[in-house]
């Protein structure tokens, strides 16, 4: 999963916890988590996450947990943010706070589900917006989000994070799709 941000954006680290197959039990569990209103699993597997990922010691220096936002559209939509419960569930065993106001999601303007990679590139460029960076100045930040596909979300999260003083990113999804 690194290589997809290799020469684009410094990050420290990257991993995904399970590659997703489509259709696969566990892309049913993450369908249910952002579309059935089952916010428990993502906490459920932020847990399993996290305590997958301190085996190899993934969050030694990590200071706060960033959950890629969602736009305020979406969020009335769906009530909670994936991503944020995902670190919920992470920050619940390692102890790592989360920065949940840090970046804003300017707009949603479609799902990147049935986009090809430039698409979604397109789709998400310019998205996200600093709103409160005080938190995160010198600090070793994990971006989180739910699948990484083609890193376009996380790339477009991470343009902006890159310009706050002393920061430093890694980043982890609970799936990372085979391309």
């Amino acid at each position: 999963m690194a290589q997809l941000f290799w020469y684009l954006t410094p990050i420290e680290r990257a991993a995904a916890l399970i590659y997703y197959e489509p259709h696969s039990e566990v892309a049913q569990l993450i369908y249910a988590l952002k579309y059935r209103n089952r916010p428990d699993i993502g906490e459920d597997m932020g847990r399993l996450m996290a305590n997958e990922m301190q085996i190899a010691h993934f969050f030694d220096g990590i200071d706060m947990l960033l959950p890629v936002p969602l736009s305020r559209k979406r969020m009335r939509q769906r009530g909670y943010n994936q991503s944020e419960e995902l670190a919920r569930g992470i920050s619940d065993v390692t102890h790592i706070p989360m920065a949940t106001n840090a970046v804003r999601r300017k707009h949603f303007i479609k799902s990147q589900t049935q986009l090809n990679r430039f698409e979604r590139q397109e789709n998400v460029m310019n998205m996200f917006e600093l709103h409160d960076d005080r938190q995160l100045k010198g600090h070793h930040v994990l971006l989180i989000d739910d699948i990484c596909t083609t890193g376009a979300t996380l790339m477009a999260c991470a343009e902006v994070l890159r310009h706050i003083e002393g920061i430093r990113l890694s980043i982890l999804t609970l799936g990372f799709t085979k391309t």
